[in-house]
């Protein structure tokens, strides 16, 4: 009988020693990683006691060596010098997409307006001096991502296309991170890469949604928000004309997204464009061409793709700001 009530005991014993272990790893504290990367800052918050410092920056270093159009030796660098370049993964997964939208916006997204976006001193490229219509014509000989394609995981383009994932590759980089993460069974997490998101699950210290928001376009440079709201298993991108333009001499504002119709600085009303998509990489995208396609175009794209949720703030005629929300965009 004592035997029997040792055993009880025993057991009784190792049981209540496991369960506050259970608790515990349920209740840690969310993991916090930034730093710099893509000439903008990252912040990863998720919940998880290990530290994934090391394998967060060997994917920003593959990323950078494959699509950096800063480095002079990545593969994207090397394609612009005509040099024969055997792609990776990552660049084939963001050349397809770039296709796909391309295709999808009649060409209003564009990876190869890159050389234009050098020649107007947008871009990682010295700018063009003197620049005249003569010049702009003659480098748009060169623009069309239909001309450009991959044979073999090598690509086939003109010696003067220019290709440039700017507008794409960070928001791909934050679904790298997340898909890491989501590999690691990491249920919680937001990887913000220079304002680009991807959110699964929920803050888990705060025991609610991650809480995100769309900033205010203020020229002055100070920073407020138009509106805050949850984001649950989606990513957000956010693409704004107010920090990064020119002026001409009558005071018209022109953005620094080309147009890839004119070879020109796109001059727009639209100075936010926030799109949520089940991807990064889609959001980031989409938010680029918006600017160019204008209010009206974005309206009736937006009616064939109840997708992409877009929140849209810009300046009336009387030069004050309006916001339209599409696709149950979250208040």
């Amino acid at each position: 009988m004592n035997k029997i009530l040792l055993i009880f005991f025993c057991i009784a014993f190792l049981s209540c020693k496991q369960e506050p272990n259970k608790i515990q790893v349920e209740s840690f504290e969310n993991a916090k990683l930034e730093g710099s990367v893509f000439g903008t800052f990252y912040q990863v918050t998720y919940n998880s006691e290990v530290n994934y410092q090391k394998q967060f920056d060997s994917l920003f270093y593959v990323i950078n060596k494959s699509m950096s159009t800063y480095q002079t030796d990545s593969d994207i660098s090397r394609l612009n010098r005509n040099e024969t370049v055997e792609i990776d993964a990552h660049f084939k997964n963001v050349f397809d997409a770039s296709k796909r939208i391309f295709q999808e916006t009649n060409g209003a997204f564009d990876p190869t307006i890159g050389a234009l976006v050098n020649a107007w001193d947008f871009g990682s490229e010295g700018k063009i001096e003197n620049l005249d219509s003569l010049k702009i014509n003659n480098l748009m000989q060169s623009v069309g991502f239909d001309k450009v394609s991959i044979i073999e995981n090598k690509v086939v383009k003109q010696p003067n296309t220019f290709i440039d994932f700017n507008a794409i590759a960070k928001g791909y980089a934050v679904d790298v991170i997340a898909d890491f993460l989501s590999g690691k069974n990491v249920q919680n997490f937001l990887v913000n890469i220079g304002g680009e998101l991807n959110s699964k699950g929920i803050n888990a210290e705060k025991k609610k949604g991650w809480t995100v928001g769309v900033e205010n376009p203020n020229f002055d440079g100070t920073q407020s928000w138009d509106k805050a709201f949850v984001l649950k298993d989606e990513a957000m991108a956010t693409s704004g004309t107010y920090r990064k333009f020119k002026i001409d001499e009558n005071g018209n504002r022109y953005a620094h997204i080309i147009d890839t119709k004119t070879g020109y600085p796109s001059k727009t009303n639209l100075l936010s464009i926030s799109v949520i998509a089940k991807d990064c990489m889609t959001a980031d995208a989409y938010a680029t061409a918006f600017k160019t396609m204008g209010i009206e175009k974005v309206k009736a794209f937006l009616k064939l793709h109840p997708e992409l949720k877009v929140f849209l703030i810009f300046e009336n005629a009387e030069k004050n700001l309006e916001n339209m929300s599409f696709n149950n965009f979250p208040e």
